[in-house]
């Protein structure tokens, strides 16, 4: 029995194959640390939504601008029969009924200003904006041939003026509209639509427009975040957009014009040209004014990869890390003959753990960069010094210290790319397996060196 015990404990001491099972099952231990710190990592992601959430709520949140709308009543006489006690016979009558027609400008043009700054809370920081659009366009003849409707019907002195947006907490100034010879103040409305709804007195002098263009002119400032859009509603619009931010990601249905378009360290300009023949509306509507939200563009303002995000991709390569270093150690211990216990595999393995715990904690108060440097710099030395109180040979601690070195170098790398992020990693990792295949070749599996 004693003899039994002595050949199992040899295999364990002296075999190859029992020595990789060991460090195999040291790995799977350790993922469940490696889980905890990468749950940790993105809960501190989620409460950072949070918080920016929360101040793009308070500062005014994504902006989309629709207008300005022509709304004119008019009325439809439909034929009402009401019975009569005293001839007892049905009488007919033509009772009013009313309804409205949105007409939008013949010409759209927007000139808007966009300043951003970053509001901080505690440790973090979103990125919002103030905008100033000026507003400039013309009005031609309303065309109501279509639904049949004469000129008496058209209720003139009952048209108001609408505005449209997302956004009205952000609004800076009072909105007014010089339409004409007159100008008009705009007040919000109650409704159930799809956007907040800004509305005019009833307009004055509307009825002229039958007989030449009325040019409007507005101007709104209005603080957002993270995009500042409009609605095309121009049978000709034109957008020109210039701001100091130095990434943006132009979007919705439409993308500005390539000639017009500069973007530097200092922000960007750009400049959109829409045509009622590249969007699938015309420009009236009767009844009902509908969601044209869809055919939306304008700019993000987009936040480059922040920190969480970058030490998240980092801790996706926990696994990588934390099985090339052991397997060095494990290959320096089948060559060396020395004796490394598998306590000791654990705690270089927790070690590569606190890296990640390391690098998210001290992300939330440097930029990244630094993070990485001093938890990286400060995991490398321990388990170097570490390494040499185990192997008691500095050439092997040279080699832990060069491998983990280019390990955590490969990574950096990696996370600062992103279009070619999988070719430097299919790469790098084909060099890591190139380099295992040629230093283990001579070992003699079956129980040798």
């Amino acid at each position: 029995m004693t003899s039994q015990k002595q050949k199992i404990g040899n295999w364990f001491r002296n075999s190859i194959s029992a020595k990789m099972l060991t460090v195999g099952f040291l790995i799977l231990i350790l993922l469940i640390p490696l889980g905890f710190v990468k749950d940790l990592i993105r809960e501190r992601g989620f409460r950072q939504t949070e918080v920016i959430e929360e101040i793009n709520t308070k500062w005014g949140n994504q902006v989309v601008l629709n207008g300005p709308i022509l709304k004119v009543p008019y009325n439809v006489y439909v034929e009402e029969k009401v019975f009569d006690e005293k001839t007892k016979t049905f009488l007919t009558s033509q009772k009013p009924e009313r309804h409205y027609a949105y007409f939008f400008p013949w010409e759209l043009d927007i000139s808007s200003q966009v300043q951003t700054k970053p509001l901080e809370r505690g440790i973090y920081e979103s990125v919002v904006f103030s905008s100033e659009n000026q507003i400039r366009g013309i009005f031609d003849q309303l065309d109501f041939s279509t639904k049949e409707i004469e000129d008496k019907n058209i209720l003139w002195n009952k048209a108001t003026l609408l505005f449209k947006t997302s956004n009205l907490k952000g609004i800076r100034n009072t909105v007014k509209v010089a339409l004409g010879e007159q100008e008009y103040s705009l007040k919000p409305k109650f409704d159930n639509t799809y956007m907040n709804t800004l509305e005019s007195g009833y307009l004055t002098d509307l009825h002229t427009i039958q007989e030449h263009p009325l040019a409007f002119e507005s101007k709104i400032a209005i603080n957002g975040s993270s995009t500042l859009q409009f609605i095309p509603i121009g049978k000709e619009t034109n957008v020109a957009m210039k701001s100091n931010w130095h990434s943006p990601s132009f979007n919705g249905n439409f993308l500005p014009d390539t000639e017009g378009k500069k973007i530097s360290d200092k922000g960007f300009e750009a400049k959109w040209k829409v045509l009622e023949t590249n969007r699938r509306f015309g420009q009236y509507f009767f009844d009902n004014l509908p969601d044209l939200s869809g055919f939306s563009f304008g700019t993000e303002f987009m936040v480059p990869i922040d920190d969480y995000q970058k030490t998240e991709r980092t801790s996706k390569y926990g696994l990588m890390i934390i099985g090339l270093t052991l397997l060095v150690f494990l290959l320096i211990q089948i060559s060396s003959k020395i004796a490394i216990h598998p306590f000791q595999y654990l705690m270089i393995g927790l070690a590569l753990v606190m890296f990640y715990t390391l690098l998210i904690s001290i992300s939330e108060h440097q930029n990244y960069l630094i993070a990485y440097l001093i938890s990286g710099i400060s995991v490398v030395t321990l388990i170097t010094i570490y390494s040499r109180s185990i192997l008691k040979n500095p050439k092997f601690t040279l080699l832990i210290l060069g491998s983990m070195f280019s390990l955590y170098t490969f990574i950096f790398v990696i996370i600062q790319l992103e279009d070619y992020a999988l070719l430097v990693g299919s790469i790098g990792l084909f060099i890591i397996l190139s380099i295992i295949m040629f230093t283990s070749r001579r070992i003699d599996w079956s129980g040798g060196q």
